[in-house]
């Protein structure tokens, strides 16, 4: 069989996704996929949504990122926070994306830009994956 075994270890729970055929991550430099047998690595993440295909069912979930670590054992993920499609709270994502649009068009002189591009990039990304 082409399965592997997929982990995801966030703070403040762990995930065991169980045996899966393919998960395609956020990269810093873009998406990549990982199937049995690829190659070993350890490669960080960014903000984006992780794709799982298990037993031909895809599954989606938001992430703010974190490394993913590729052994021929299994692939763990080390995140800094997960939502599984269904677990996304849409008001409050949407809530989320007003604030950061908000702070984005006034002038604040304590939050730095990368912080607000942040935060709109997460709010973006929920609302996406919640639509999945």
């Amino acid at each position: 069989m082409n399965y592997f075994n997929l982990e995801i270890v966030t703070p403040t729970r762990i995930i065991d996704e169980g045996e899966v055929s393919y998960v395609r991550c956020p990269g810093l430099d873009g998406s990549f996929g990982v199937m049995k047998n690829h190659r070993e690595g350890i490669i960080a993440l960014g903000v984006g949504e992780i794709k799982v295909d298990r037993n031909g069912k895809e599954e989606w979930m938001a992430t703010s990122g974190g490394f993913v670590e590729i052994t021929h054992e299994k692939v763990q993920m080390l995140l800094e926070s997960i939502e599984k499609s269904e677990e996304i709270d849409t008001k409050r994502a949407e809530d989320a994306l007003k604030r950061a649009k908000k702070r984005k068009s006034e002038i604040d002189v304590n939050m730095d830009d990368a912080r607000m591009d942040a935060s709109l990039m997460r709010a973006i990304n929920r609302l996406k994956v919640a639509k999945r």
